[in-house]
């Protein structure tokens, strides 16, 4: 019996051998792109980071990620009746590295002008020999944070944490959508993992939600403990309403986020809004709360 159960498992093995089959995949490397991260807020002068898409599969080093900055290109923002051109800067953040962005040239101030609520804002972009082009309008103040609250919250029998918790109003007009931060301490503005909201369900109500701690999407995340607070913790939310183009991008991309590595999660495609390349130009309205 014994022998005959050793003839049946190598006879198994031998029928699973049998059936595989070498698969080679032919992984294309991705055409570059030029990626646009741009946004202009109420009361701020525009930000723009330029850089160049890396491939799927390739490595990433500090040098790669530096290398692919996109320098010296003409950007011309308009609100509809003026126009001004903005300068390439510099951030030092540690010795012989840098990060760059773009954004109103301080020798220039008298063509200068900040985002404004109900305005309509033009991007345009030339580099390399292309024009990339889009629109963003920063709404008015229309999804209200009325107050912001902690409630006690126990994590593995710690007592010590704490989550927050928000009171919104939306007026009765539909298609209002918001973005949201938080700060905690001395730390910056950071969103949340899914940082979005809109009113499709809500519209024309006050209504309350938990929301989860800003996350440092660079880190590790400890999926226990991210969404809250500790006790003790001062807690600033900056609660920004956006554009439908905006609202999209991050809704995209945050469930793009949150589905890495996840088998069974269906594909999404990040939806940007300039023609030609990757990334957004896009509009907040801010409102602070303590």
């Amino acid at each position: 019996m014994r022998t005959k159960n050793l003839f049946l498992l190598l006879l198994a093995g031998c029928l699973i051998q049998a059936c595989e089959k070498d698969i080679n995949v032919n992984l294309h490397q991705q055409e570059e792109k030029l990626v646009i991260d741009g946004k202009i807020e109420n009361g701020r002068y525009p930000y723009v980071v330029l850089s160049n898409s890396l491939d799927y599969y390739a490595q990433i080093s500090v040098s790669t990620l530096l290398k692919s900055f996109v320098h010296h290109a003409e950007i011309i923002v308009s609100n509809g009746n003026s126009t001004m051109k903005l300068k390439e800067y510099a951030e030092p953040i540690a010795p012989g590295i840098s990060l760059y962005h773009y954004s109103v040239d301080s020798t220039a101030l008298n063509t200068a002008f900040k985002g404004q609520f109900n305005a309509t804002y033009s991007l345009e972009v030339k580099v390399d020999g292309k024009v990339y082009k889009a629109n963003t309008s920063i709404p008015a103040n229309n999804m209200v944070l009325d107050s912001a609250w902690w409630r006690r919250a126990r994590v593995n029998d710690d007592t010590s944490y704490a989550r927050l918790a928000i009171k919104v109003t939306d007026p009765a007009t539909s298609g209002n959508y918001a973005r949201y931060f938080t700060k905690r301490n001395t730390e910056p503005y950071l969103p949340g993992l899914t940082s979005v909201l809109d009113d499709q369900v809500v519209n024309g109500t006050t209504f309350e939600l938990s929301v989860d701690a800003g996350v440092d999407r660079t880190k590790k995340l400890d999926k226990d403990t991210y969404s809250y607070f500790k006790r003790g913790d001062t807690v600033t939310i900056k609660f920004c309403n956006i554009d439908k183009n905006t609202y999209d991008f991050w809704r995209t991309l945050d469930y793009a986020y949150v589905n890495t590595g996840n088998p069974f999660a269906s594909p999404v495609q990040i939806i940007g809004n300039i023609p030609g390349a990757l990334g957004y130009w896009g509009d907040m309205q801010q409102f602070i709360k303590r």
